[in-house]
Parts: structure tokens; sequence; C-alpha cells
């Protein structure tokens, strides 16, 4: 058993992206989900992928839906959390093209976040324990993923650098990742 598993929150309505398939969309050969998917291999080779969001041909991963689709994210890692089988989880957007195996290995232990350039948490590239995660969700009522995972005291990690937590949100940020990816 792999000692990190991913949950990858992959079911938004993509409506800054006029409404696609953001998940699916490709940037340097292969789809946003397929990167992070690769990203989370590369750093942990036997980790168990849990997407959230509809079932796709690639990547090899199991596939959930939370109830309704596209409630949000703390609905969502609600539904993904009891596949995780391991201690540690990490939570992530399927929309950073850039993610690495190496930056995830920067955040180490458990109950780590990335922090952007402006000191903002991104709740969306974390690494967290899975029980406290689970004991969290039990009391939890609200929808934010910082009134969930706040409280739990995240070390902070300056993000290596701009690209790590650079998500693509709109068809600039995705022409943009397009072109760094080229070199």
């Amino acid at each position: 058993m792999s000692t990190l598993d991913a949950v990858i929150l992959a079911g938004g309505a993509g409506t800054r992206m006029g409404g696609v398939d953001k998940p699916g969309l490709a940037v340097g050969g292969r789809t946003l989900l397929e990167r992070v998917a690769a990203a989370v291999r590369d750093h942990a080779p036997g980790a168990r992928i849990v997407v959230v969001g509809p079932e796709r041909e690639s990547p090899d991963a199991l596939y959930v839906r939370e109830d309704p689709p596209g409630s949000g994210p703390v609905p969502a890692l609600r539904t993904g959390l009891p596949h995780v089988a391991a201690d540690r989880f990490a939570l992530l957007a399927a929309d950073l093209p850039h993610l690495t195996g190496g930056h995830l290995a920067l955040l180490g232990g458990p109950n780590a976040v990335f922090v952007d350039g402006g000191g903002r948490e991104q709740w969306l590239t974390g690494v967290w324990d899975t029980a406290a995660v689970r004991a969290a969700l039990a009391g939890y009522r609200g929808r934010s993923l910082y009134g969930l995972l706040g409280p739990l005291g995240p070390r902070l990690v300056p993000a290596p650098d701009a690209d790590a937590v650079a998500d693509c949100d709109t068809p600039e940020d995705l022409e943009r990742a397009a072109r760094r990816l080229q070199g």
C-alpha cells in the first residue's frame, strides 16, 4: 500500500472556461487531469487516485461522483475520502498543469498546504492526514475548505514558483500554460 493516496476534484462546472469539461482539456499533449494524476504517480508510484468527477478513459483511477454533481469541494471531498486507504492523501484540483511530483514532495508530511506569492492558502494543493480530515468532516456542516481544513493548523509551505499552484480557469490561463509547457 502507498503511503500517500490522492483525491482529485474534477467535477466543477467550468463556468469561467465557457462551461466546457475543463479537466478534459488538453495542454502539452495531455489533459489537465492526466497531468495532475501523473504528478501524484511520480511522487507516490503506488498511490490510489480517486477522481471526484465524471468517469473518463484516462487517467486510470477510481471515479466517484458527489450528489448532486458539481455541489462543491467539501461535498466532493466527503465523497472521495472514504476511498482513501493511505494514512495521508493529497487533495488536488484537476486543473494544475504545472504540478509535479517534486512539488508534492515539498509538502512533506501531512497537514501541509501551499501558499501562493500573495500568502493565500491554496486548499486544493495540500497533503493531509487522512484520519484527521475524516474526523473534521464528521462534525463539519459548512461548505468552505478553509472552514474545514484551517482548524487542522496546516503547515503553510510557500509555493516554489507561481506555476506550482497556477490553475487554469479561463481560456487565457490554458493558453498561458500551453506556452510555458512548450518552453
